[in-house]
Formats: structure tokens, sequence, C-alpha cells
């Protein structure tokens, strides 16, 4: 239940910048959550795209950027050094893949020719800039990613994942030939799940991972290798780490066909030497960080070889990442000085680095950086900040205990409004942000949507519960078997932390969450009455009902998480908040996507029905042609501004700010 929870992520506009704080004696003083703010809903998101699978061919930078006022699209992008940026595909072209839902890597360029999975048929197509795209495959029923061309076979090596069956689509690394006359080669297909294909720079070899149910890729996967035969097949083909119950994820190849590989087999994620079934770690003074990271989609990197044998990777403690160039030869690591709180897309060439930078005062960019560090030239912005320095809070990164003596950790939000103040001795409404996943992590990177709240004197608490990633894998690992217990546990422990420290209005603590995050807001709703209100985006309602209508990626997800179904029966029964309707009694707001093949529409509607007739405050807001995730800029637009009426009706806020009308069922005027 991995978060696409467009509207809690970067969302970023190119819009007017609003004004700079006035003077002393202009500031007024308003109570919390009333206060004015230039940052509107629309200016939260209209204009925001995201960027990503950064790609290098022909002195040409490609990548892929997303667009919300076109429903959502992906078109693909390219640069080259002294011209502007130029879009290659206009719509309805629409560079996406649905391989395990969740996607990934959706094209591949080689010697100026892309390849790319178009949305709506999920078919290949290929095409030169300039021209128009051609069919590439033409079965239906069969999803393509993570595509690399073989220049010696001179054919696309794909993760294939097969719906032309009834049942559980099947998963497959195939070659698909460039000539059309040349039939399809299956090259494996010997689990439930196959991902990052990796050809040896000589074309000899290929590396990938497997794993099998019950298992997701942060929790058992194989390391496979193998030498190419005459006719193309796999052949000697070796499994480097039989029965360790590790994750190994991103598998490279290095130069004398070493192959590279992360594991977190000592409990952090870390990069590792590959000779056999020998692993030699390579960043062992790395403490309590991680260089690796879960594979919810397919096709990233979390570290890049260069051309002189050096390792440039992001590194991740907690909530934020360090970009580090590794040695091989000594084992050595030194940080690359470079702006920003998280990094994705390295992408060394030559003597420069592409990468995606994640910033705090300022939208994600992509940037070019020489190996030093020293020379910094932006090549694409998410958007425009929009305010000045004074309107973005200064984040604090915070720990506090939780229950059975765990400490948990989280980012706090001070709400920040230079032209308005609060009056003397208040403390702000509270905001605690759940992620989704649960196996992911919240970092204090710059959102639009997150200035929506601060600037009106909402704080909020983005937290990283335990199960997230960033922390180690203990630490992920310590919400098997306890999800919907210790994370709601987390969520308690926050608001209680915040408002004994004076952060917070203990009697104005909210919780809102997507996916995953939407299920402990609905839970820390149904078992506890710590937060007044509350909103769930696609939130799981019935346990049981997602373990038995769900994709295969995530169908056996919960065996670790909760337990085996429907052996466990009883505990998902327990821990649904479906069958506890007796506890809900503050106000709950539901948001949900019509097309969610993740979590089905029929579960944010059971929740809202039974509330109804409970008499709980409550509204709920289902969007036509949205999925798991919110990708249309107008229905990121309303979600937001019904999220912040039904706050301030419920909370009894007096804003004179006029939104659109929310219909709140069983509140009384």
């Amino acid at each position: 239940m991995r978060i696409l929870f467009l509207i809690m992520a970067v969302c970023l506009c190119a819009c007017e910048r609003a004004p700079d704080a006035p003077t002393g004696s202009q500031t007024r003083t308003l109570p919390y959550g009333s206060w004015p703010s230039p940052v509107s809903a629309e200016s939260a998101i209209a204009g925001s795209r995201a960027l990503g699978s950064v790609s290098f061919d022909n002195g040409y930078l490609y990548w892929a950027e997303s667009r919300p006022e076109e429903g959502g699209r992906i078109t693909l992008m390219r640069w080259k050094a002294g011209t502007q940026p130029e879009e290659l595909l206009a719509a309805p072209w629409n560079v996406r893949t649905r391989v395990q839902e969740y996607g990934g890597r959706s094209y591949t360029v080689a010697n100026g020719e892309i390849f790319f999975s178009n949305f709506k048929d999920q078919q290949l197509y290929r095409f030169k800039p300039g021209q128009k795209p051609v069919a590439f495959t033409s079965e239906p029923g069969l999803r393509y990613a993570a595509c690399q061309l073989d220049r010696s076979r001179q054919r696309l090596v794909c993760v294939q994942e097969d719906h032309r069956a009834e049942g559980e689509p099947t998963n497959a690394l195939v070659a698909l030939p460039l000539d059309s006359q040349r039939k399809r080669s299956l090259l494996f297909q010997d689990s439930d799940f196959v991902s990052a294909p990796s050809l040896s720079p000589d074309g000899k070899a290929l590396a990938f991972v497997s794993w099998n149910h019950p298992n997701m890729p942060w929790d058992n996967t194989s390391l496979w290798s193998a030498e190419f035969a005459d006719n193309g097949q796999l052949q000697q083909l070796v499994n480097h780490n039989p029965d360790r119950e590790e994750s190994v994820v991103d598998p490279q190849w290095g130069p004398g066909h070493q192959l590279y590989a992360i594991s977190d087999r000592d409990n952090w994620w870390k990069l590792y030497r590959v000779n056999g079934q020998d692993f030699t770690p390579l960043q062992p003074e790395f403490k309590e960080s991680e260089l690796g990271g879960p594979a919810w989609t397919l096709g990233g990197h979390y570290y890049r070889l260069l051309e002189d044998g050096r390792i440039v990777a992001a590194v991740r403690h907690g909530g934020t990442e360090t970009v580090m160039l590794i040695d091989p030869a000594n084992n050595r690591s030194t940080k690359l000085p470079v702006q920003g709180v998280t990094f994705s897309n390295l992408l060394p060439e030559g003597k420069q680095l592409f990468m995606i930078a994640g910033l705090t005062d300022r939208p994600p960019e992509l940037v070019r950086v020489n190996l030093s560090g020293d020379q910094h030239k932006v090549i694409r912005t998410a958007g425009d900040a929009g305010v000045s320095a004074a309107w973005i809070p200064q984040y604090q990164l915070v720990s506090f205990p939780t229950a059975g003596g765990a400490t948990t950790h989280g980012i706090y939000l001070p709400p920040t409004n230079p032209q308005v103040r609060a009056p003397e001795g208040e403390a702000p409404p509270l905001i605690v942000t759940v992620h989704g996943g649960p196996t992911a992590v919240s970092s204090p990177t710059f959102s639009r949507s997150e200035l929506f709240w601060t600037s009106r004197g909402f704080a909020m608490l983005k937290l990283n519960y335990r199960g997230s990633t960033g922390f180690g894998r203990a630490y992920r690992r310590s919400l098997y078997g306890q999800w919907g217990e210790a994370d709601v546990e987390d969520a308690i422990a926050a608001a209680k932390w915040a408002a004994d420290s004076g952060l917070a209005d203990p009697d104005q603590l909210i919780i809102r969450g997507g996916s995953a995050g939407g299920f402990t807001a609905l839970a820390a709703h149904a078992f506890h009455d710590t937060f007044a209100t509350g909103a769930s985006y696609y939130g799981i309602s019935d346990l049981e009902a997602l373990a038995q209508d769900t994709h295969k990626f995530e169908s056996r997800y919960m065996d670790n998480l909760i337990g085996p179904y429907p052996q466990d029966k009883e505990t998902y029964r327990e821990r649904s908040p479906i069958h506890h309707l007796q506890g809900f009694t503050k106000p709950l707001l539901l948001l949900q996507g019509e097309d969610d093949p993740v979590v089905p529409p029929n579960q944010s509607e059971m929740i809202f029905k039974a509330l109804e007739a409970q008499g709980v405050p409550t509204a709920y807001l289902a969007f036509p042609g949205e999925s798991h995730g919110f990708r249309k800029s107008e229905n990121q637009i309303r979600a937001l501004q019904a999220e912040l009426s039904f706050y301030r009706q419920v909370l009894g806020i007096d804003a004179a700010e006029q939104l659109p009308p929310l219909k709140i069922i069983g509140l009384e005027k």
C-alpha cells in the first residue's frame, strides 16, 4: 500500500511570489488555523510536475515528467548543453507502465531511438525525436518495465508481466528482438517476481533479483547472475545468496566484470562486492545509515559506477540523505558537497553527475554537478517556490518515546506566516501525517501542499513510525505482526509528545494519511480517542477485503504485517476499523479514487456508510478516473480544499477565507 499520495507529496507551482513579512506594527494577531495565506489550493497544485527516470544518450539528457494539468499524463523530455529542455511526446501519449501496478522505469533510449510503455494500452512503442511513435509490441495483456538494450544481440531485455490468463499474472524476464521477424525469448520465469535486470558492460552476462510469495522485495530476495549462451538464452545460472533471508536489491556490474549489489544482511542496507556467495561490504564506516531502500518500483538505482571505478551513492540516515563517493580500492568514502536532503536518479556521465535533488527551501531540481560538487547547473525544476524564505517552516528532526519502551521518529514543521502571529499562550492545531507503504519514509523536502497548512497556522508532524525505511531492518521489521497497533501507538505518541512539549493544542490533534497511512488514521479513530478529527485518503478499513481483493504484488504483503490469511482471520477482523464502528466518535473525512486497484473504493464507501449510520460527522468525496493516488490537478485541488474546510468546520475555527461548499453529514450547526 505504498503512498502514491500526490496531494501530500511535493506539490509545487510556478506562480507569483508571496510578499515578504511586514513590519512589526503591521503584523496581525489571529488564532491558529485561521491565518490568511497566499498559498491557495490552486497555487499549491497548479503547475506542479514530478521529475524522474533520468537517462543519457548521444549528448542528450532524458527524463520523464508528469503533467497534473493534463490528467496526470507523463511525458518525455530531453536537454542538451546550451539548449532549453524540450518535450518529445505530446498528448495523448503517456509514458507509464503498470507492471506490479506501481510501475517504474517506463522507457529506454539508445543511439537516439526511444522505446516506451504507453499507459492506455501498456504496449511498447518506438520512435526517434521528430518522428511519430510506432508500435513495437502488439499483444494485449502484456506489460513491460525496466527495459535495457542488449546491443550485442540487438534486442530489449525487459521485465514482462503477463495478464492474458485468468488468475494471478506471471512475471518473467524476456528478450524482445528489434527486428520484428525474430521471435521473443523467455529468459527467466522461475519465481513469482523478477526485477532489476542489469546487463554487464560487455553484454556477456545478466544479473537480476527475484522473490516469491509471501515475501516483498524488502523481505527476502535472491540475487542471480548468468552468462549468455550463443543462442541468447541464459546459462550457468548462479544464485549468490541461497537461504539468506535478506533483501538484496539493485545489482550492477563494475569494471572487470565485478558484480555489486545492496543487501540488508547486517541490519542496514549497504553496498557489497559480490563474488560467488561472498559479499564484501564497501562502506563499513557508515553508521546507522542505509544505502538502498524498498523496491516499490522497477528500474531505479541507489548508486552508480564511475568510469574510474569509484561509486557515487545516495546514503540515507532516517529522513535525510547525503551523496557519497566511494572508492572500492581503499574502501573509503567522501561526502559530495551538494545542496539537498534527498537525492535520486544519480547518473554519472564522464566527469559530471546528473541527479534530482530534493531541497527544503524550494522544489526539487534536476541538476548537473561536477564530481567535486563545486559546479552546479539547474536543468529543470519541479516548479517555483512561490514564496520567500520567511514563509518556509524550519523543520526539526525529532525522536520521542513510544509504547513498549521503543523510540520513534518524525519531522516537526511549526506554523509559519510572517504576516500573522498567534495570541499569547495558544498552541496550534497539529496535523500528524502518516506516510503510506507502510514501508516508506517521510523527508523534510519542500512541499507547497505542506506550506498550505503551515501558512494557515497549522503545525505538522510527519511521522516515521516503526516500519519506516531509513532506520535499519530491525526498525522496519518491528511493525511485523503489529500493523494496526504499533503504527497507531506511534501516531498517538507523536501527538502527545507535541502537546506535552507545548507544540500543539491537545484538543486540536488531527491525523491524516493515504493508503496504509489512511489505515493508520482509521485505526486511530476506531480504537482510540486521541485525535479530534482526521482524513483518510483511500485508506484501508477492511483488512479481510484487502487480503481477498488486491493486486499480485501486495497480495501477500500482510502475511508479515499481520499474519497469514485465512489462518489469522480473527486478527484481521480484530484490527479492521470496519468491525469496530462503536469506536468512531470523532469527525472523519474520506477521499477515494473510483478506479483504485490497490484499495478498492468499496472500503471507503463501507466506512462512510457506517459513520453516517453512527451519527459521526463525516464527508465522502469519490473522484472518477483516479487510481491509487490523485493525478488530476483539479481533484488534488478539490481534495485539499475539502480537507481544510472539514477541519475548520469540525474544530470550530472561524476564518474569512472562502472555500467551496463541503457538506458534512451529522454536523450540527
